[in-house]
């Protein structure tokens, strides 16, 4: 095997000594959903298992979590609420797996969809947004504009041009009296139609869309077809997921911790750290592996890592790893691609947008979802917990080492060629395996 030592991720970004806050977003479960509760029809809940609630007015296909191995319905993994904040379309994203032993490793044993709804509200909020944000560059151009020009006519300039910028927008004379240019002199703007106002503030536009993602959920959830043939179809317990920053140590004490296969889990989630149980005897691991545990082990229960148009975590020295961190021709190093290969990730099918990795599934879903899946068995049998998940774990395939997923980036939503309010499309996802 190649020598991987040189390769890197967002790990060598963290600053030098003490706990840094990483850009990635951690799932973690956040207990079980009660069977009765509203929460299981609320698409703004996101969780681990169950059954998935849908965005569109009208349900997907069942066949949407088919597997395509053994053409077998999947049960649901993950299902986020994660909308683009600049998009106008509300978005949930949905995870499905086959637990089928034989499935694990294949094309299309794990899928992932994404559900968009047309939010009418929060659109014409971003319009707002971008008529503010455009009027804004164009008052600071025509004042970038204006100081050229007295820093080329103004004789105590030295016929320095990028002087007067070091004093404001209209040079120094108006920092000390406050006198604005005459507006004679100011390059002419075309006027806009309607002079925006700036958008409210922050927190009340949380406020805002958080009350019309409730009356959007009250609305599904009303409508919800009791008969579904989503209802029947094979699922786990849920689980909630809940959100929290990843903070890792800095470089200065990643580096001095080596030769880490396994880190006991300080979190207080449902269910034990993956960290804990899977490779407690591993001796031999590459580079690659290696990362991985020592960066996962700090936040051993996270099922989901999200960082979108980020850096994925790998779990080995596959193809995987080597097509997405390529040895670089100039560097000799290896380094994260920007432009994805298209036999693994192809373009946007809709818009052929390049699309981006955004988020990954991490072994700690299998582990919760066996533990509950063993726990449920053992109330009906003499077998301890420990051993049926060892049963079970033999039995199924549920043991790969992460899931990639990869979205467009647009979060286009067309169908036969036009823009619609709602839509279902089919994402990427990358498997490797825990062999």
């Amino acid at each position: 095997m190649s020598d991987d030592s040189d390769w890197s991720d967002s790990d060598s970004d963290l600053d030098v000594g003490g706990e840094v806050e990483t850009n990635v977003l951690l799932g973690v479960p956040d207990g079980a959903v009660i069977n009765e509760s509203s929460d299981l029809a609320d698409v703004a809940v996101s969780r681990l298992g169950g059954h998935p609630a849908f965005l569109s007015s009208k349900e997907p296909a069942l066949e949407s979590a088919r597997c395509r191995a053994c053409e077998n319905t999947m049960e649901l993994l993950v299902q986020m609420w994660c909308p683009f904040e600049d998009s106008p379309m509300d978005r949930a994203l949905y995870v499905w797996g086959c637990a089928k032993k034989e499935c694990q490793g294949k094309a299309g044993s794990v899928r992932a969809w994404r559900g968009l709804r047309f939010n009418g509200p929060y659109a014409a909020k971003l319009d707002q947004k971008k008529q503010y944000r455009a009027q804004e560059l164009a008052k600071k151009q025509a004042a970038e504009e204006e100081a050229k020009r007295k820093a080329q006519t103004n004789p105590f300039s030295g016929k320095q041009t990028g002087a007067s910028s070091a004093f404001g927008a209209f040079g120094l004379g108006d920092q000390l009296f406050g006198n604005a240019p005459p507006a004679s002199k100011v390059p002419e703007v075309a006027p806009a139609k309607a002079e925006p106002t700036k958008p409210e503030e922050e927190e009340e536009d949380s406020d805002d869309s958080e009350s019309s993602t409730e009356s959007l959920v009250e609305a599904l959830a009303s409508t919800r077809i009791s008969t579904s043939p989503w209802n029947t179809a094979p699922s786990y317990p849920a689980y909630y997921l809940s959100t929290t920053s990843e903070y890792a140590p800095s470089a200065k004490e990643t580096e001095a911790v080596e030769n880490v296969t396994q880190t006991p889990s300080t979190g207080t989630g449902t269910g034990d750290s993956w960290t804990t149980e899977a490779y407690e005897n591993s001796i031999n691991v590459d580079q690659v592996f290696e990362r991985f545990t020592r960066r996962v082990g700090w936040e051993g229960e996270q099922c989901v890592r999200y960082e979108l148009a980020g850096t994925p975590l790998l779990f080995s020295s596959d193809s995987i790893f080597s097509a997405l961190f390529p040895v670089s021709s100039s560097t000799q190093k290896r380094q994260y691609v920007s432009h994805l290969p298209t036999a693994l990730v192809p373009p946007c099918e809709s818009c052929n947008a390049e699309r981006v990795f955004e988020c990954q599934m991490m072994p700690n879903v299998n582990n919760i979802l066996r533990k509950k899946q063993a726990s449920d068995e053992e109330q009906n049998s003499s077998v301890s917990s420990e051993e049926r998940v060892k049963q079970l774990k033999d039995t199924t395939g549920m043991g790969w080492g992460t899931c990639l997923v990869f979205s467009c980036p647009k979060d286009c939503c067309v169908e036969a060629g036009k823009e619609a309010k709602e839509c279902w499309k089919e994402e990427i996802v990358l498997i490797q395996q825990d062999e």
